[in-house]
């Protein structure tokens, strides 16, 4: 029987984080989903609530209206993310700064608004979502992983800190799954005059798209989340995906590095 536990989801009005909401809640914990927009969650088994990881004072405020209801947050699990694809080399600081304020300074934003608690009380679990492309670069999307690998350092630091306190830190490292995290994705406009650059960008761009068109249903992710969440010594760290993107990591670190990138852009459409 399945320990019931309070768990926060951030980013589940969609994809990832509501298939992940949904599974946890069907399994009988008590679960609150985070949205901007409580229009965007409505007809949910779970606990919808207002929460935007790029403002303090609406983290503060969630934090605490869930400590006031349950007297305690037992799980943490910071999906909430975005995409911004762009030429490394001509992207706006404006926009680099965005995509880690959902990314990155929104998973410090959660952690030091929730951990101190669970240090009081002498336990918990803090899932990090990142990414494949955390572990290794991605042509055009340098911000996404650029974020991504943010939380591996992040989250590695976090594990050391705590590593005396009964809280636990995961990082889930996702490959491409079939979301509308796709279509929301933020496309900058190619800044410079040069037809080549400009055809492998939208080559790279196009191809990234039908590689989560294909992705698995998130519902996958949600139970490998299911499971992590119910043991009591989880891994530091899960890939989760096809073979044919979990193994990229292990081939970074085994193939010649030109051979390795020369892969990568082949298969991005970058000759």
């Amino acid at each position: 029987m399945t320990m019931k536990k309070v768990i926060l989801v951030t980013g589940a009005s969609s994809g990832l984080g509501l298939a992940c909401a949904n599974a946890l809640q069907a399994e009988g914990h008590i679960v609150y989903g985070t949205t901007r927009s409580l229009a965007r969650l409505q007809s949910v088994a779970f606990k919808p609530i207002e929460l935007d990881v790029t403002d303090d004072h609406s983290v503060q405020a969630a934090i605490a209206g869930i400590m006031k209801a349950e007297g305690k947050l037992d799980v943490l699990i910071n999906n909430a993310g975005n995409g911004i694809a762009g030429p490394a080399y001509a992207m706006p600081v404006d926009a680099a700064k965005k995509q880690f304020e959902v990314n990155f300074f929104g998973v410090v934003r959660m952690c030091g608004a929730v951990i101190p608690d669970m240090i009081a009380k002498g336990q918990g679990l803090v899932l990090n979502v990142g990414s494949l492309a955390g572990l290794f670069g991605l042509p055009y999307q340098s911000m996404y992983s650029a974020s991504k690998f943010a939380i591996e350092g992040y989250s590695e630091s976090l594990r050391m800190e705590l590593r005396n306190t009964g809280v636990r830190v995961v990082v889930v490292n996702p490959g491409d799954f079939k979301t509308n995290f796709t279509g929301s994705r933020e496309k900058l406009p190619f800044p410079l005059k040069n037809d080549r650059l400009n055809k492998e960008y939208n080559d790279a761009v196009a191809s990234m798209e039908k590689d989560e068109s294909i992705g698995q249903a998130p519902e996958t992710l949600a139970r490998k989340i299911c499971k992590i969440v119910g043991q009591s010594k989880p891994s530091h760290s899960y890939l989760i995906g096809g073979i044919g993107q979990t193994i990229v990591p292990t081939l970074k670190l085994v193939l010649p590095r030109p051979l390795f990138d020369k892969l990568m852009n082949d298969h991005y459409g970058i000759k």
